[in-house]
């Protein structure tokens, strides 16, 4: 695989296309045509220099507006999930998971903030409510003046960004909603050239990077940005396109490790898991590998009992991706490390996590624990950090995570750290550290990895977005809540301390629940996330009964 790498889209003339889906062709299990994304975006040159003027605007007024917290300003909040639409239809309550970025209300602790959050359907009043309640030191009616609500009330499985875009007049009223454009800017949960086509119209900025520079947060561009970090990483192959490469990487992977068991193939834009399949090597033959591989290719491993082999390749002729080895060890962790590039280029330190992870292969994510754990949080934030500068010197802008997995043979083995994939986004890990950064006006402390509120207090929490159970269902937000005042299932702001729910409006039709559990160790953290669960347990079984 050759080493340099240049973006595709810095070789584009322009006007160029974006071509970001495609009609699907008709599958027997599907019984007829999908429309999956079909969303051409082209820019002409007049938008691109209109673009790059409202960028410019925000770097420079950056400083002023972000240092003193009474400065007015308006965040317009588009919790757009813009993935491949089939892949992101086997995540159940998915389009509650616009839901995530609700910790951005807690902005509204800024007395001359206004945001303005606009959803595919409209959000419940109580669950509203139970964040604006969360303010410290705001009443919740002076936070409720500041705040605009909108949405588009339509929850196909489009994109909400295409759905903004195909209501002229609801962007009008994002527009009106804004007293001084100028003082403005627009969040998206993900930033492909639709959100940037949605910015333009909205005549806003973005918090987030360019689609321009998206391809390094690809699996392919990820593996690039290691390498020119110096940071290890799995043996492997990207720029995959087809079957036959795929092959070609197994085996070569293969004869240079004849130990090698198992690999992974990896959607370039695969999300939380969903694109990844496992290959096993059981049973290959010293001689007619190649074959032998062809021949295994189709019984791969994938991570939604959903997938099937030709859905899998469709999707990889279409996006690419990479193949690697499947790191094995006796004892392995999968942690993460945060940053933030500010519109003036800074790059900055936000956190280290240990993800939890689930799946026939641990491949899918289901939550996570703050800190990383404190034999290795510190050598995972440095070599994340070493990615981070790589990116920042290529114009990433916002939040992003570096995934790692770390192995060891045994308890008194060193870790062994390998970066995985960057998500060059907001993800998993964020709307959880939002939540206490605002909860308790705290600071993370890059020195130690550890974070302190206000008052001085160490942090910790334990984390999951994938809350799931059958007798949850039936359970309506109004429920949840009256369950967390009565069971005192909630945060404690004097103690810095307890409970906070999110992803509340996938509770009562899928029986999912996001959980967010604070305390001062990571053992008190997750004995309140487990005192959760088994309160919630209890509720549902309860309710199953009535």
């Amino acid at each position: 695989m050759p080493h340099g790498f240049a973006c595709r889209l810095e070789a584009m003339p322009v006007p160029f296309q974006y071509n970001i889906g495609t009609l699907d062709k008709e599958r027997k299990n599907h019984g007829k045509a999908r429309l999956s994304g079909a969303n051409g975006v082209t820019f002409e040159p007049v938008e691109l220099a209109r673009s790059k003027v409202l960028q410019d605007h925000f770097r420079e007024t950056y400083a002023k507006i972000f240092a003193d917290p009474n400065t007015p300003r308006t965040v317009v909040i588009v919790p757009s999930i813009t993935f491949d639409r089939e892949v992101m239809a086997r995540i159940a309550g998915v389009h509650h998971y616009e839901e995530r970025l609700l910790c951005l209300l807690l902005l509204l602790r800024f007395p001359r903030t206004r945001v303005i959050y606009v959803t595919s359907t409209p959000i419940a009043t109580p669950i509203i409510d139970y964040y604006l309640h969360l303010l410290p030191g705001i009443p919740a009616q002076h936070a409720k003046k500041r705040l605009v609500l909108l949405s588009c009330y339509d929850s196909s499985d489009a994109p909400l960004s295409a759905k903004i875009l195909a209501r002229p007049r609801l962007i009008e009223r994002i527009k009106a909603a804004i007293p001084d454009p100028h003082a403005a800017h627009v969040t998206f949960f993900t930033v492909t050239p639709l959100e940037k086509k949605l910015a333009l119209k909205l005549d806003l900025p973005i918090y987030g990077s360019d689609p321009e520079v998206s391809c390094w947060g690809s699996k392919s561009g990820s593996r690039k940005i290691f390498r020119e970090a110096g940071i290890a990483m799995p043996a492997g192959f990207e720029d995959l396109k087809n079957a036959d490469d795929i092959v070609d990487a197994l085996v070569t992977l293969k004869e240079r490790n004849p130990a090698l068991r198992r690999a992974v193939v990896k959607l370039n834009d695969g999300f939380s898991g969903e694109g990844n399949a496992v290959f096993c090597f059981q049973g290959a033959p010293e001689a007619g590998l190649r074959e032998w591989v062809g021949e295994q290719l189709p019984h791969l491993g994938f991570q939604s009992a959903e997938m099937t082999f030709d859905a899998f390749m469709e999707k990889f002729e279409l996006m690419g991706g990479i193949v690697e080895e499947f790191l094995e060890g006796k004892i392995k962790r999968s942690p993460s490390s945060q940053f933030r590039v500010d519109p003036m280029g800074t790059l900055e330190t936000i956190s280290t996590h240990d993800q939890v992870l689930g799946g026939a292969n641990e491949q899918v994510f289901l939550g996570c624990k703050f800190p990383a754990d404190e034999s290795y949080r510190l050598d995972i934030q440095e070599l994340g950090r070493r990615a981070g500068e790589v990116l920042a010197s290529k114009g990433a802008l916002g939040r992003f995570a570096i995934d790692f997995m770390s192995v060891k043979d045994d308890e008194d083995a060193p870790w062994r750290h390998y970066a995985i994939e960057i998500n060059l986004r907001k993800g998993g890990t964020t709307h959880p550290f939002l939540m206490l950064q605002y909860l308790t006006a705290g600071r993370y402390e890059r020195e130690t990895g550890l974070f302190y509120s206000a008052a001085g207090k160490p942090c910790f929490y334990y984390a999951s977005d994938n809350l799931h159970a059958d007798h949850y269902r039936g359970l309506t937000p109004t429920d949840l809540i009256d369950i967390a005042a009565t069971q005192r299932l909630h945060f404690d702001a004097a103690k810095q301390e307890g409970v906070v729910f999110h992803l509340v409006g996938a509770l009562s039709e899928f029986g999912k629940l996001g959980v967010l559990a604070i305390g001062d160790t990571q053992e008190k953290a997750y004995q309140s996330y487990m005192r959760s669960v088994a309160i919630l347990d209890e509720e549902g079984t309860r309710h199953d009964g009535d």
